[in-house]
Order: C-alpha cells, then sequence, then structure tokens
C-alpha cells in the first residue's frame, strides 16, 4: 500500500488536439542554437518530465541541485522526445542522444514563455483570476470556481488540492503545476469550453516561474504571515515574492485584502489598477478605509453569513459554507474579484443574495462529525496566522471544550514550530501533538520543537502527545463529549503521508469519521474518496500498532 513519492501521481493534463509547433520555428523565436537536423521536426508539447512525456513532445532539461535533466535525455528519446531543449552543458550531455537540441541560455526563465509559444496560451486562453497569499488561497480559488457555476459559467481551477476541467476533478500534484504542465492545462480547458478557471498562485510558483507567459485579469492578494522561511531569506523577500503579481506583467487588475498589515503595502505598491476590501472583524484596523467591506452577520457550525458593501451603495448578502470571518473575508474576495473581471454586479446579486454560496473547500475547517456528539473539524492550516483565526471561529460556535490536534511538516518551514505550539495551546482547552508529513526528519524531534513552544506559553495548560496520528484522533475523541469540539489541523484534504520519501496511503478525515464511529457518535457518510479500501483498516492499524 506503500508508493514511492515520485510515482502513482496524478497525471498531466494536456489537449487532446495540440498544435504543432516546427522546431526551427522554436529555436528562431527564442533566440536558440540547433544543434543537428530541425528540418521537419514538429513539437506537440513541452515537458520537464521524463515519467510524463509523450511521443513528439520537446524535453527541457534543466540543471538541478544534485544532477542536470539531460542525464536523462536518451530516457527521453526513448519515450518518444522529438526534441530536446537546454543549456549549453545539457548540449554536451545529450550529445548522443539522436534527436536535435535547441539551446538556449536560461532554459527555466524561459519555459512558461516556451510553454504559451508551443501550446498557444499566451493570449488565446478562459478569463484567468490568480490568488495569492499566505492563507486562504485555496479556499478563494475554490470559492471563485463555485460562484461561476452558480453564475452559470463553465469554469476551470487549479489548487492545491485539485484541478477541474469543466467538471472533471483531479487531484493536484503541486499548488501551481510547473509551467509546462500549466500551459498545458490551460490548452485543454479552452477545448472543452471553460470560459473562466481560477488558480492558485504560490509565491514559489512566481520566483520559480511557473505561471510566466500568463497574464491574469484578475489578482487577488488575502494576506501574509510566517510561512515558506525554508525558502525565502526572510518575510521581506517572501512578500517581495508574492508583489511581483501585481505587476503589468502578471495582471491587469487586482484586488487586495487590507485584513493583514502587509494588504497596505500591496495596495501602495500596486502597478496596476487595485481595489481594496476590507473584514472589519479580523483586520488589524477595522476602521482603514477599503473600497469593499466585510461585515459579519451571524455564524454557524454549517456556515458564516455577511453582508459585502461596496462602492455606489451595491451590497450583498450571503453565506460561506465553512466557519469563521475569515473564510467570509475570503469570499467577499472572491465576489470582488468576479466583479472586476466584468461580471455585472446584477447578476452577482441575483445568484448569491440570500442564497448560500455554492462551493465545496476539499479540508478547509471541513466537519466530518454528525449532528449529535463532538464536532470535528479537518483543516489544512499549518500557520500560526491560520491557527489563531481557526480556534477562534471554531471557539465562538462551539459551547463546550475545544481541544487542537495537531503536528508539523518535516523538512520545511522549521522557524514557525514554537509559534506553531504556542498559538495551537493559546487557543484551546486541550492540546494534543501528533505526527504530520515528517519526511526525512526525526518525527520525535518534531514534535518536540511544537510541545516546547506550547509550554512556554501555557506552562499549566492540558498538553498531551501521542503518535502515529491514528491513535492521537482516538485519544482525541476520547476526551470529549456532546456540545466540545477537536480542530485537526495540517492533513486537511490529504490522503497521504509522506515518511522518509514513502507516500502512505492515509486520511484524516476518515480516520476522525471512523473514531467517532466507534465511540458510538453517528456520523454521515463520507463525500471524500478514501485512499485504502473502507473494508480494510488503514496501515498504521490502531488496534495493532498502539493498543
Amino acid at each position: 500500500m506503500s508508493t514511492p513519492t515520485g510515482s502513482n501521481l496524478p497525471p498531466v493534463l494536456r489537449p487532446a488536439r495540440p498544435p504543432r509547433r516546427a522546431l526551427g520555428d522554436l529555436a528562431a523565436r527564442f533566440g536558440g542554437e540547433v544543434v543537428g537536423d530541425a528540418t521537419g521536426v514538429v513539437v506537440t508539447g513541452i515537458t520537464l518530465a521524463t515519467a510524463d512525456l509523450r511521443p513528439g513532445e520537446a524535453f527541457v532539461a534543466l540543471r538541478g541541485v544534485n544532477r542536470h535533466g539531460a542525464e536523462l535525455a536518451q530516457t527521453a528519446v526513448d519515450a518518444g522526445a522529438a526534441a530536446i531543449v537546454t543549456d549549453a552543458d545539457g548540449a554536451r550531455l545529450a550529445a548522443d542522444a539522436g534527436v536535435p537540441i535547441v539551446v538556449v541560455d536560461h532554459p527555466r526563465a524561459l519555459l512558461g514563455e516556451l510553454s504559451a509559444w508551443v501550446y498557444d496560451t499566451a493570449d488565446d486562453i478562459p478569463l484567468t483570476l490568480g490568488t495569492t497569499g499566505t492563507n486562504g488561497k485555496t479556499s478563494v480559488t475554490h470559492l471563485l470556481a463555485g460562484i461561476l457555476g452558480q453564475l452559470g459559467v463553465t469554469a476551470g481551477l487549479s489548487s492545491t488540492a485539485e484541478r477541474h476541467i469543466a467538471g472533471e476533478v483531479i487531484v493536484s500534484r503541486l499548488t501551481t503545476p510547473e509551467a509546462s504542465e500549466f500551459h498545458a492545462l490551460l490548452a485543454l480547458m479552452r477545448e472543452r469550453g471553460v470560459e473562466a478557471v481560477a488558480v492558485e498562485v504560490s509565491a514559489q510558483a512566481l520566483s520559480r516561474h511557473r505561471v510566466d507567459g500568463v497574464v491574469f485579469d484578475v489578482a487577488g492578494f488575502t494576506n501574509l504571515s510566517h510561512d515558506h522561511l525554508d525558502d525565502y531569506a526572510d518575510m521581506r523577500e517572501y512578500f517581495e515574492a508574492k508583489m511581483a503579481l501585481f505587476s503589468p506583467e502578471r495582471s491587469r487588475r487586482g484586488v487586495i485584502s487590507l485584513d493583514s498589515p502587509f494588504g497596505v503595502e500591496v495596495a501602495a505598491r500596486s502597478a496596476v489598477p487595485s481595489v481594496t476590501i476590507l473584514t472589519p472583524a479580523i483586520a488589524p484596523d477595522p476602521g482603514a478605509a477599503a473600497d469593499w467591506t466585510v461585515d459579519i452577520l451571524d455564524e454557524r457550525q454549517d456556515g458564516t453569513e455577511f453582508a459585502l458593501r461596496g462602492p455606489g451603495g451595491r451590497t450583498l448578502t450571503t453565506t460561506v459554507p465553512v466557519i469563521g470571518p475569515h473564510m467570509a473575508a475570503n469570499a467577499g474576495l472572491a465576489i470582488v474579484m468576479l466583479a472586476e473581471a466584468g461580471y455585472a454586479w446584477e447578476r452577482l446579486v441575483t445568484a448569491l443574495d440570500g442564497r448560500r454560496i455554492d462551493a465545496h473547500l476539499p479540508g478547509r475547517t471541513q466537519r466530518v462529525s454528525g449532528d449529535r456528539g463532538p464536532a470535528v473539524y479537518v483543516d489544512f492550516g499549518h500557520t500560526p496566522d491560520a491557527f489563531v483565526k481557526t480556534l477562534a471561529a471554531v471557539r465562538r460556535v462551539t459551547p463546550g471544550r475545544v481541544v487542537m490536534l495537531f503536528g508539523a511538516d518535516g523538512d520545511r518551514d522549521k522557524t514557525k514550530r514554537l509559534d506553531m505550539g504556542r498559538t495551537a495551546i493559546d487557543g484551546s482547552d486541550l492540546l494534543i501533538v501528533t505526527d504530520h508529513h515528517p519526511r526525512f526528519e526525526d518525527a520525535d524531534s518534531i514534535r518536540a520543537t511544537l510541545l516546547e513552544g506550547a509550554r512556554a506559553a501555557a506552562p499549566d495548560a492540558e498538553i498531551l502527545e501521542f503518535s502515529p496520528p491514528e491513535r492521537a484522533i482516538v485519544e482525541a475523541v476520547a476526551r470529549v463529549g456532546e456540545g466540545d469540539a477537536i480542530l485537526w489541523a495540517g492533513p486537511g484534504h490529504q490522503d497521504y503521508r509522506d515518511i522518509r520519501g514513502v507516500r502512505t496511503p492515509y486520511s484524516a478525515r476518515e480516520l476522525a469519521r471512523r473514531a467517532l464511529q466507534d465511540a458510538g457518535w453517528p456520523v454521515p457518510e463520507p463525500s471524500w474518496t478514501v485512499p485504502y479500501p473502507a473494508d480494510e483498516t488503514p496501515l498504521s492499524d490502531p488496534s495493532r500498532d498502539w493498543r
């Protein structure tokens, strides 16, 4: 039941009828030197991965941290590569591959434009809506897709969780796909009649050229808080990576939330026409001037009702189907992005006013419990700021105790772990620390740091430690009753754990559901796919491993 991290991944999606591009034209357009004979050679796609390469495509060989992609040139040719695009060092390594080589100076930096040219997606694509920020960008992306559906628009989506193409749903590989995959996806969406596509845009996507070759019609900014300092030197460098989205090379218009201090700077520095939005319930300066405001009207376990108010007396009242003012803020941002994209306000009011937003947000404060017993929420949040907001939201709809269950990613930003422990205990009555994706780190050491942060903040608080997480959720459920709540933060929608490079089938949502059921509480039928057969115990069977 275990699969290597690099295998059994969702396929890269491509158009069924891709454009046919002459290799000589590619070389001429991008200033490449052709090694070999390009006469009559046509490429029908472009990829970085030999495992995903299809006959007739160009293989782009990049220099990696430990080796050069051109070392796999023969593998690519054996898979049907029509040509290789690489740098001078790669050309020497691939000299005997037997296909023409186009040599360019910086293939990584050119990949987006190359992909856009190969798939003809520089201009002829659906309306594009890109959202960046630390927290909330996945939720905004799914809310955009849901609202587009309510407007009767055929929508596409690319997020951390999923890819949607006119109703087809595929599990995602990366938050934002590599440029070659991204442009192939856009071409497929165009082919299938998608009218608008919502895209989650990570800082890494901007820094690593994954969205090059696309100018978003509207860019949205949610917030910025401590995360990804394993990839960026400090918060300023991380912020500047996000800021790049609000330039004419990346977007045409912007919608910027002022709900975090960085939003004010994004609005001041945006080089594209932008409007601002504010949620007074969570903004650092509730009285700040903004074009739009999100006012919270009611918070319930099944959703958050809010009023969106904007220029010219525009207003609508709707409900986002998840808890918390931060989720209402995400929904408000999505609605304003659609208004800025050109969808008539009257059309948005007709679809949303007095109604619920019809959107599924996989693993975002997702309730897996039934109508009786403790409420159990599984969430993807993995930053201190996300913990603060989500715990506060759970607290407001919970009459009893709030239990926080979480772990931390291995081989990722270690500098936030103490704050994760602190914020987790600050917002809960009982804290349980467990494992998440240890990857190649020692799981005991990860938990120790989380516990250190929590105990330093609240030495007398009730703080427990259980491993593995299969045990932790059973222990959590054993400590709650009617009116209490458990927030399991970190795993969200994911269907595996990464343990020393092996993807182990795993579902926090299903484990929580089974723990509730074993404790005698009624549970609804799952709305998700279980990564192991329903009639089998998960890989780490609690009855076998720890009882």
